[in-house]
């Protein structure tokens, strides 16, 4: 029987499924070496927390497919992973409409302030003075950055309040412009007319720290921004900046370049910032979604079936 690493929570049914077929072995999340102690996998079934690179797949000799619980695969070094011979998949899709939810009610609650204002009643401010107006949120402009499956959703989720959404990729996408739902923008004119700016993209090398101070002045000072990518992708003290200075009005930010956000931080010192512990796709019934599809990528893999969301597959098996 072969072993299965498990470095993420899974459900007991899901992991009774594997154990059917595998021998299922707990790995703590972030382990990097003495692997010796857990056995010689054939699959590995983890999330973001655990790194799998170059020196991680030179001690698993026999390991031939890793399931990333998680649409972001930043911890994987796929082209490592490549040139080992190791399949990996992750598992999009299925979170879709959870961070769409979570994205759109981060929108109306830095337009609406509803996070302010529900300080101001807990502190005792409504009893001195009425609260000051916010704007509403209908008919405002959206700019969406990184406009993939998610991004779509979340346009889709914004027409009913006649929210103007505009996109930006590195290319057009024609299924977007062809929907209605969204219109391309240069970078700079998508920053200069949008409300609300929202980061959607994986984390890359040409991602990496890519919005910086720059951005931010290019922003209306009335405009939020809200992170649902990556917190690495914002340059935070370029951020903090733009939210101490008036730069731009607040943010909402569900990631964070450390992680879990110390509370100490700088950030959480800010009136004008809506934070998150990274729960995105964090519903019972996504997050059960995401284990079973990254399960059943596993168990495609190992079974030598092309996985229904592989990352490499094509690239070991193209020949």
């Amino acid at each position: 029987m072969e072993t299965v690493f498990i470095s993420s929570g899974i459900p007991d049914d899901l992991r009774e499924r594997l154990a059917k077929r595998y021998r299922v072995v707990d790995v703590p999340e972030g382990t990097t070496e003495g692997f010796a102690a857990y056995g010689e996998p054939a699959g590995w079934f983890m999330d973001g927390g655990t790194p799998v690179n170059a020196a991680v797949l030179a001690q698993l000799p026999t390991l031939r497919a890793v399931s990333n619980h998680g649409v972001g695969y930043d911890s994987v070094d796929v082209p490592a992973a490549t040139s080992a011979g190791v399949t990996v998949s992750n598992t999009p899709e299925v979170l879709d409409n959870a961070v769409a939810e979570l994205t759109l009610g981060l929108i109306l609650a830095l337009g609406r302030g509803i996070v302010k204002y529900d300080r101001y009643v807990r502190d005792g401010s409504w009893e001195r003075e009425w609260p000051p107006y916010t704007n509403d949120v209908h008919g405002k402009t959206l700019g969406v950055v990184g406009m993939g499956r998610i991004g779509r959703r979340l346009a889709e989720l914004v027409q009913p309040l006649g929210i103007e959404v505009l996109y930006h990729n590195r290319s057009k996408n024609p299924a977007i412009d062809e929907s209605g739902v969204a219109t391309h923008a240069e970078w700079e004119d998508m920053l200069q007319r949008s409300d609300f700016v929202s980061l959607h993209t994986p984390l890359t090398e040409r991602t990496r720290g890519f919005f910086v101070k720059e951005d931010f002045d290019l922003m209306k000072p009335t405009a939020y921004l809200i992170n649902m990518a990556r917190g690495a992708v914002v340059n935070t003290d370029d951020l903090i900046a733009a939210l101490k200075n008036g730069t731009i009005a607040g943010a909402a930010l569900d990631v964070f370049e450390e992680e879990p956000l110390p509370a100490s931080h700088e950030l959480l010192t800010l009136d004008n910032v809506i934070v998150q512990p990274h729960n995105g796709s964090a519903t019972v019934e996504t997050r059960r979604a995401m284990v079973a599809l990254g399960i059943e990528n596993l168990e495609d893999m190992l079974e030598g079936r092309r996985p229904r969301t592989p990352l490499n597959w094509d690239d070991i098996h193209s020949s």
